[in-house]
């Protein structure tokens, strides 16, 4: 992926007009030549733009840009109220990265148009094509040690699940420990980071990744069945659904000591995505057996050969098998 992109070529481009490559070079201060270098290097990065003698350049249908002013109008109320900071940055290694850095405190919020360096569980990469989805990191103060933050990672995507009901997906489920999925394929995924003290004072960074217009030829280097909004028809503009995601992100963040997992276990166990099925567990060793319910805390529940056994989350990798 391409990492030194224009971004002002970007801003010309994102109103979907045609814009030769002569007025182009006028507004950004180069020649043709180097106009045209950069509209390979955004093709690199996963936007498609037409070229067509005697008009110029243009993306079809526009370059939906997240609008920091744009989100924070459509904030809940609530979460007006629990956001600190709201910054979107064009380009960044990572937003869980940049917001455990001291210098954020409770409630901040990031957004990224791409990330160079976006992560996952278990060390992978996250794909992060620029202008394309959704990479969100809302940071947290919490004041009752690290064990109470237990199941966070799978109430946040009842939350996450829940925001999507406003743009009209009311059928998302929930892939242990981590997962959205749609219409039996990953639409995004969240990785909870935590560091403080395992008694006091400590931090959560919540970092949200969520496929709405997935450039097809940037998804060739997914490894898993993908699905995006805008391919379930789903229309809005990515600021809309970051400001619906954010109201309820931090509402949950902001109540989440007081309720804990217990507040939203049942939530989770509607949504589960895996209930019933016989499932490969691989971690430190393999398992395998039939997803059965959630322990208090959040641990994924099997019922297996030697009887129920409870996963807590770790470095593991839950896959549906086929049943003999």
């Amino acid at each position: 992926m391409a990492n030194n992109v224009s971004w002002p070529l970007i801003e010309c481009l994102a109103d979907g007009e045609y814009h030769s490559g002569e007025c182009l070079g006028q507004q950004l201060g180069v020649g043709r030549a180097a106009i045209w270098k950069m509209v390979q290097q955004l093709q690199q990065a996963g936007l498609t733009i037409e070229s067509v003698r005697g008009r110029g350049y243009r993306v079809a249908g526009g370059i939906d840009l997240l609008d920091t002013e744009s989100i924070n109008a459509q904030l809940s109320l609530a979460a007006r109220h629990c956001v600190s900071t709201l910054q979107v940055v064009q380009q960044i290694d990572s937003t869980n990265s940049a917001l455990a850095m001291g210098e954020y405190g409770a409630g901040a919020v990031m957004l990224a148009e791409q990330q160079t360096a976006g992560r996952g569980r278990r060390g992978r990469s996250w794909i992060s094509p620029l202008a394309s989805n959704i990479y969100l990191s809302v940071r947290w103060h919490f004041n009752q040690g690290i064990a109470s933050l237990e199941g966070l990672s799978l109430a946040v995507g009842v939350a996450l699940a829940e925001a999507l009901v406003f743009h009209g997906i009311d059928d998302v489920q929930l892939k242990w420990p981590n997962d959205l999925w749609l219409k039996g394929k990953k639409l995004g995924g969240v990785l909870v980071e935590i560091g403080g003290d395992v008694n006091g004072d400590c931090y959560a960074i919540v970092g949200v990744g969520l496929n709405i217009a997935m450039p097809k030829a940037v998804a060739q280097g997914i490894d898993q069945p993908w699905i995006d909004l805008a391919s379930a028809g789903v229309t809005d503009s990515r600021s809309a659904i970051a400001a619906s995601l954010i109201s309820h992100l931090v509402v949950l963040l902001s109540g989440y000591q007081a309720k804990g997992f217990a507040g939203y276990k049942n939530a989770w166990l509607a949504r589960n995505a895996l209930e019933g099925q016989s499932v490969s567990v691989t971690g430190a060793a393999q398992l395998l057996g039939r997803v059965v319910g959630l322990s208090e805390s959040g641990g994924l529940v099997l019922q297996t050969s030697a009887g129920e056994q409870v996963i807590n989350g770790g470095e593991v990798s839950v896959r549906k098998v086929a049943k003999a």
